[in-house]
């Protein structure tokens, strides 16, 4: 049993070194694969860091299962998950702060407004107009965006309102579930749990259908000008982003079901989800705010 000054130090591993090895391979094959490659290369490195993950998490339960993990060893874990999510939060404030600057200082610049405009030098005729579904070199040439109708853009009120309660009352759902968790009652636990997941599955559901309905019948893709990239960029790492949180929140249930996982006063693994779900959460509202409601 570790003790409130020890810290525990594990033997060595070589997990780290086949982690370095699948995170070139996804990075290697993702480059390969957007250039006309095979996938292959991409989706090898996928599966080996996942495998890399369960082994590394798996060792780790198992130690903190034995009662090796000291106190001073679980606040680096609270310390690392914090630091991960701020990253993320400066990963998204980053696609956010690109969407702003282009909306409101970049177009109107090009179309000759404020100090910086140059569209006289560019693109004479350029008019500052948002969403823009073409750049302004392929408007000069005549080039047009392949949209049908004036339904160009995704009606904010029908599938991205869907989602937004269904995200919000997930965020209600994981909380209840580590309310009954701490009272130790693990039942009720599994069950709000599991509605977390269901909801989450529902979201990507439902995103795939807003996808499908915009390349098939809007015509808006990653091609349709600044306002295609930007929207599916934004929206699509959060589906990336929604799909990992739902397959960690899965697991954290099957461990619970399964394994019995989990103890009113020493569960992190669960809470560590529970905060990246909420920071997700937040993230949509952001989203179907700026890029839905006002972006549009």
């Amino acid at each position: 049993m570790a003790s409130e000054s020890s810290y525990y130090v594990p033997e060595q591993s070589k997990l780290p070194i086949f982690a370095t090895i699948g995170l070139f391979l996804i990075a290697f094959g993702a480059a390969n694969w957007i250039n006309g490659g095979s996938s292959y290369i991409f989706f090898t490195g996928a599966l080996a860091l996942a495998a890399v993950l369960w082994f590394w998490f798996a060792a780790v339960i198992r130690e903190n299962m034995a009662g090796l993990n000291s106190e001073q060893l679980k606040r680096s874990y609270v310390w690392g998950m914090g630091w991960f999510i701020f990253s993320e939060v400066m990963f998204f404030a980053a696609f956010f702060g690109a969407l702003y600057y282009i909306r409101n200082f970049s177009v109107p610049w090009l179309a000759g407004e404020g100090d910086n405009g140059i569209s006289n030098m560019l693109w004479e005729g350029f008019e500052n107009t948002w969403p823009l579904y073409v750049t302004p070199d392929a408007a000069a040439h005549g080039d047009t965006a392949q949209f049908i109708g004036p339904k160009d853009v995704i009606d904010p009120w029908h599938l991205p309102l869907w989602n937004t309660i269904i995200l919000l009352s997930s965020s209600v759902t994981v909380h209840f579930a580590h309310v009954f968790l701490k009272k130790g009652e693990r039942g009720k636990f599994n069950l709000w749990l599991g509605g977390t997941v269901l909801l989450g599955f529902i979201f990507l559901y439902l995103q795939a259908q807003e996808y499908y309905e915009a390349y098939q019948h809007l015509g808006l893709t990653l091609e349709s000008g600044i306002y295609g990239t930007t929207f599916f960029m934004l929206t699509g790492f959060h589906g990336a982003h929604v799909t990992l949180g739902t397959i960690m929140l899965l697991i954290m249930l099957l461990r619970s079901v399964i394994a019995h996982h989990f103890k009113p006063n020493d569960h992190f693994g669960f809470e560590a989800a529970s905060w990246y779900w909420h920071f997700v959460d937040v993230v949509w509202v952001g989203l179907f705010i700026f890029v839905y409601v006002l972006g549009a």
